[in-house]
């Protein structure tokens, strides 16, 4: 039988959790609430954890020859614990020693009369190790009872001033208001707990904050120019997330900006559309444009433009369940000549609920590996999300885009404006 826990926000989900992996035949064991803990649980919410188990179809063999499924061991056999496993407290010290005396005396005699003939020294040897034993563990009890003390002041001391209470409530309501996931917003809130201190303002403790979540976002991680040419950049992506005026505005920064010669190639050989947007921005930038259909057709486009600085590559759009064109765009950059520097970006909307970015970055990871780019962001207020994906993938940030207008609503992706307004400010 295999068993394994589970949690959710409801004991619904957890218990859902449990079937989707186990089965509809998942054997619910045991359904616990968990409480948050520490200085700020009033503000986390409770989470539920679900036991359950999975039976593994086993035969054995009758001694009378027939042969016979194996019983169910949750037929049997209640694996829950009837009650709270407890460990002796200090204040059983006396007890529990005086049980150890009784122990070494029952072993002592025992042992004598097996063998009565013992070696004086030898019983002395024996008497001593149990001695120690017993000095060992009242001496381990009475360290515990301290440090119980000693916690339990240090509790006390960093209890946290009314002023400091509606700080985090404020600030807790704040990122959940934001969209930022409840997981994220509790890790925030423990590393709170530890810094507060006697004598530390509001203000001390949300610089530190601050920081934190700066460090989380790290720098952001755009295109290179290392002289090596042509260097290639993939955009993939779901549909509608704006990936090809993406890509015009990126080529059209660094044709103005840097001086760079671009160039196109589009993939997307499903939407004659999208075809049609991106040899329009090829004919304003002046830079070349080629259609393929294969990997072998993209090392031979990339060829022809073998001086250009940088080939902007449009892959098709597609819901990220349609397993065959994954394929192919997966062909598609694992085909690319080893001669060419690669980067790889995928483009996600901010206004995408988190649910479904999560598996869309997952399928997305299946295909390369890849930095991130939120476009839509003039179409939402949250941006909790950008902080969600970016922990939950584990991707690196790189640029954003805040509207149609080619090439001026896009920018590199700006740490500290994004973390002053998860985080109220404007």
């Amino acid at each position: 039988m295999t068993i394994n826990k589970f949690q959710g926000k409801t004991k619904e989900e957890a218990i859902e959790k449990a079937k989707e992996e186990f089965g509809p035949n998942a054997v619910i064991m045991n359904v616990k609430e968990v409480k948050p803990k520490g200085l700020f649980r009033a503000f986390k919410s409770s989470t539920y954890e679900v036991t359950a188990a999975m039976e593994e179809k086993e035969s054995f063999v009758n001694p009378l020859g027939s042969i016979q499924p194996a019983k169910k061991l949750h037929e049997s056999i209640n694996l829950a614990a009837d009650g709270p496993i407890e460990i002796p407290k200090p204040q059983r010290l006396t007890e529990t020693i005086a049980a150890i005396q009784k122990s070494r005396e029952e072993a002592a005699a025992m042992e004598k009369e097996k063998n009565p003939q013992r070696d004086p020294e030898e019983e002395n040897n024996i008497e001593k190790r149990l001695e120690n034993l017993s000095s060992m563990l009242e001496q381990k009890l009475g360290t515990a009872a301290k440090g119980n003390a000693a916690a339990k002041e240090e509790e006390i001391a960093h209890t946290p001033s009314s002023e400091e209470l509606n700080f985090v409530r404020i600030l807790y309501s704040t990122l959940l208001k934001n969209e930022v996931n409840e997981k994220y917003v509790n890790q925030i809130l423990d590393e709170t707990e530890k810094f507060i201190r006697p004598g530390n303002s509001v203000d001390t403790i949300l610089s530190n904050i601050y920081q934190k979540l700066i460090l989380r976002f790290g720098r952001p991680n755009t295109i290179e120019l290392t002289g090596n040419k042509p260097r290639v950049v993939f955009f993939i992506g779901p549909t509608g997330v704006g990936k090809t005026t993406t890509i015009a505005k990126i080529a059209s920064r660094y044709k103005v900006e840097h001086n760079c010669k671009v160039a196109f190639i589009t993939a997307d050989t499903y939407r004659i559309a999208a075809t049609e947007q991106l040899r329009v921005y090829a004919n304003i930038l002046d830079a070349p444009m080629s259609i393929v259909y294969s990997a072998e057709e993209l090392n031979a486009a990339i060829e022809r433009v073998g001086s250009y600085d940088l080939v902007f590559v449009d892959t098709a759009g597609f819901s990220h369940k349609n397993a065959e064109q994954r394929e192919d765009v997966k062909k598609l950059i694992a085909g690319l000549d080893e001669q060419y520097e690669k980067e790889v970006y995928l483009v996600l909307s901010a206004t995408t609920k988190y649910n479904d970015l999560q598996e869309i970055v997952d399928i997305y990871h299946e295909i390369s590996d890849y930095k991130l780019i939120f476009t839509k962001l003039d179409e939402t207020t949250s941006y909790g999300n950008i902080l969600n994906i970016k922990l939950y993938s584990g991707a690196d940030l790189s640029y954003v885009t805040n509207g149609q207008s080619v090439p001026d609503d896009i920018e590199i992706f700006e740490t500290q404006k994004i973390v002053k307004q998860l985080l109220g400010g404007r």
